[in-house]
């Protein structure tokens, strides 16, 4: 076991010595993709709720890009995040008997804050600074 154990820690050093990805940034991947996929599911569940405090004609794709934007700025896992809750989302609103049409859009909306589209795109005149 001790031999294991020191075959490890000497295989790490070596390949850190090499400037190839040192062994805790191995195992810290995981982690940090963990990391980004909850602060980019808190992004999208702020851009819902700042969609519904604002309750502003016509703003609901400004908000979709907006949450998908942030999530995705935090990297891989936000990005994921963002894409899993909003298919979810729009599949929710598909089996309640929402349009295909408003769907697609909605979707759109997603893809272009995910993608790094800037949200002002679907801002709707008038909306409060604030959002």
């Amino acid at each position: 076991m001790k031999l294991l154990l020191a075959v490890v820690v000497l295989a790490a050093v070596a390949v850190s010595a090499n400037g190839d990805p040192g062994f805790w940034d191995t195992v810290k991947k995981p982690f940090r993709f963990g990391k980004e996929a909850v602060q980019g599911a808190g992004d999208m569940v702020r851009a819902y709720s700042d969609m519904r405090e604002a309750n502003w004609k016509n703003s609901d794709k400004y908000f979709h890009a907006r949450g998908n934007h942030d999530a995705a700025r935090r990297g891989s896992g936000g990005r994921w995040a963002a894409r899993v809750i909003s298919n979810a989302r729009e599949r929710v609103d598909r089996l309640r008997g929402g349009s295909a049409a408003s769907s697609a859009a909605d979707q759109a909306a997603n893809r272009w804050g995910r993608n790094g589209g800037n949200p002002n795109k679907y801002r709707p005149r008038g909306l409060p600074r604030k959002y």
